[in-house]
């Protein structure tokens, strides 16, 4: 449908930052232009700053933050940084000043703020923006590719003057993601600069990569807009994994569905140059598969053995949920991942064994009324996100605005746009669903992640010290942390995809649940090509490199895991019991 992806195409800015879903193939794509940019001779710098980054894997070659020349490649210099590791030295510097003259809870308030992604951004951000206003290495490469570009999130933030304030010890909400950045001062023109830069389109082409799924373009558009917002305009969009053989039912079926959703393109990307890179039958590491990206190359199969006697399935799973009685279920995962479906087949199979299952979304699609009806003993509500959010801005802006200046308004403005805000304003109402829903099990699509959980309960610590009228916490969400914290009646079902940044990114989720005591026994892997005995030769090889993702997740989960088949089908209603084959 779109032009097969050619460098040649494209007109090449020194700058090149590459964005999009987890699992879409931003690294992939990012080593294979670099590569082939090095084979032409090009003198490459490539950076990583995505904490799930497996470029030591794709160059089969230790890495650090430095910069390492690849042997096989002699133009290419690839540096991997540990944004995490780094947020931790950050969030370190901030604290230090604080520790023995504030109060122990003001201390964990202050910690956990300062523990969210925004922050490990920050921390990314921070490392390389020296590459993108570094004089001497725009001189010594002819190309800087970042994997991994900041969202116009955290810029906004970075260009407010209050971020660069002692601001934390003055949260007005509890719910920041990002924190204060004084601990960073002394990088404040570096950061202007590097925003400058960013935005300039002679210097610097954005590069959103999805895949041919509605979710992943849904992701791809709306990083687009909140780019263009801030002037970073000179994008172009990259689909990756477009299958072109098509020779049996199940390629025949992605091949349709592909289509479709290539041909319902989002608005907002509709203007932007598109190209596609074609479904490759590998996994994208050592340098010749790299090479290979954007050529055909032969079909190879991984020969790595399941670890498992035999695929167990979502039966099992209903099965340990009925016979344990938990109360409230939440499918927690990366968007794409199938949360939405896996939910309603639970409450639905729940509902079959006579149990009174009450199902809920914080989707903004609400797919759940297309998906199932209130029947079976099932009763179905929508906590609206954009309304929940809206509601709990104006309730915090609307204090603030009694003490505070036009600058830290804006401050506040703009992080009451950060994901765990969303968070909080979703999990106050989700805890007054499920404390009305004492007498039957919650179902919910979409779960808090830890590092909430965590936030949520150390500002409940900080206004128990501090008195304060701002981002008071609801009694609803007070009785809620202990009854999720209470594995005999709370489960969260980790939903994930046999592949690598998903698993990476599912198991951080779990790291973060376990941090904050929720308990978490089971995972789904849905939407696998290996349960589904596919003939055609790209589908089947991309099959037997999932095995050693299910071997992962088998030893992660000590076993308690299911595998749902990949199916083109939409399911909804009774049609749902085929998630259960």
């Amino acid at each position: 449908m779109f032009k097969e992806f050619d460098l040649n195409d494209i007109n090449l800015t020194k700058y090149l930052f590459f964005t999009g879903k987890g699992g879409v193939g931003k690294t992939s794509t990012a080593c294979a232009i670099a590569v082939a940019l090095a084979d032409e001779g090009k003198k490459i710098m490539l950076v990583s700053t995505d904490p799930a980054s497996n470029l030591q894997d794709v160059f089969e070659t230790e890495l650090d933050n430095k910069g390492v020349i690849i042997d096989k490649v002699p133009n290419l210099v690839v540096a991997n940084f540990e944004p995490e590791a780094a947020a931790e030295e950050y969030k370190e510097s901030v604290l230090a000043p604080y520790r023995g003259k504030l109060p122990d809870a003001v201390l964990q308030n202050m910690e956990e703020q300062l523990s969210g992604s925004c922050t490990v951004e920050i921390a990314a951000f921070n490392e390389f923006s020296s590459f993108i206003t570094d004089e001497k290495a725009a001189q010594a490469y002819d190309h800087i590719i970042f994997d991994t570009a900041p969202t116009g999130h955290t810029l906004r933030m970075l260009e407010l003057p209050s971020a660069w304030t002692n601001f934390i010890s003055e949260s007005t909400h509890g719910a920041s993601c990002l924190g204060q950045l004084s601990g960073l001062e002394d990088k404040k023109e570096t950061y202007k600069l590097a925003v400058e830069n960013l935005s300039d389109k002679e210097k610097t082409t954005l590069i959103l990569i999805s895949r041919p799924e509605t979710s992943t373009l849904i992701e791809a558009e709306r990083a687009s807009i909140e780019l263009q917002d801030i002037g970073v305009n000179n994008q172009l969009l990259v689909v990756n994994g477009v299958l072109q053989e098509h020779d049996d039912s199940l390629s025949n079926q992605m091949y349709n569905m592909q289509q479709k959703v290539l041909e319902n393109i989002p608005d907002g990307l509709k203007t932007l140059e598109t190209y596609e890179i074609p479904l490759r039958a590998y996994n994208i590491t050592g340098i010749d598969n790299v090479r290979g990206l954007f050529k055909s190359g032969d079909i190879e199969y991984s020969d790595e053995k399941l670890a498992i006697n035999h695929i167990p399935k979502l039966n099992n799973v209903i099965d340990d949920l009925y016979k344990t009685d938990k109360k409230v279920i939440f499918t927690m995962g990366k968007g794409g991942v199938g949360k939405t479906t896996i939910a309603a087949t639970i409450a639905l199979e729940l509902a079959k064994k006579g149990k009174k299952v009450h199902l809920t979304t914080t989707d903004p699609a609400d797919h759940l009324k297309f998906v199932l009806e209130e029947t079976h003993g099932i009763t179905i509500s929508k906590i609206d996100e954009k309304k929940e959010l809206e509601k709990y801005t104006e309730e915090v802006l609307s204090k603030a605005r009694e003490t505070m200046n036009d600058d830290d308004i804006a401050y506040i403005e703009e992080d009451l746009r950060s994901p765990c805000t969303q968070e909080i304003a979703i999990f106050r109402a989700l805890a007054e669903i499920v404390a009305l829903s004492e007498d039957e099990i919650v179902v919910i699509d979409t779960a808090p992640t830890g590092h909430t959980l965590l936030l949520l309960e150390s500002t409940q610590s900080y206004n128990n010290e501090i008195a304060r009228t701002q981002g008071d916490i609801p009694e609803s969400v007070k009785n809620l942390l202990p009854k999720l914290k209470d594995q005999s009646l709370t489960e969260v079902l980790i939903v994930a995809l046999a592949e690598a940044t998903p698993f990476y990114e599912a198991k951080r989720l779990q790291e973060d649940l376990d941090r904050a005591g929720i308990h978490s026994k089971w995972w789904i892997i849905n939407s696998s090509l290996y349960a589904t005995h596919t003939t055609n030769e790209v589908l089947k090889a991309k099959a037997s490199n999932e095995v050693q993702w299910i071997n992962k997740i088998n030893e992660v989960s000590k076993g308690n895991l299911a595998i749902i088949k990949w199916t083109p089908e939409e399911l909804k209603g009774e049609n749902l019991s085929k998630v259960l084959e």
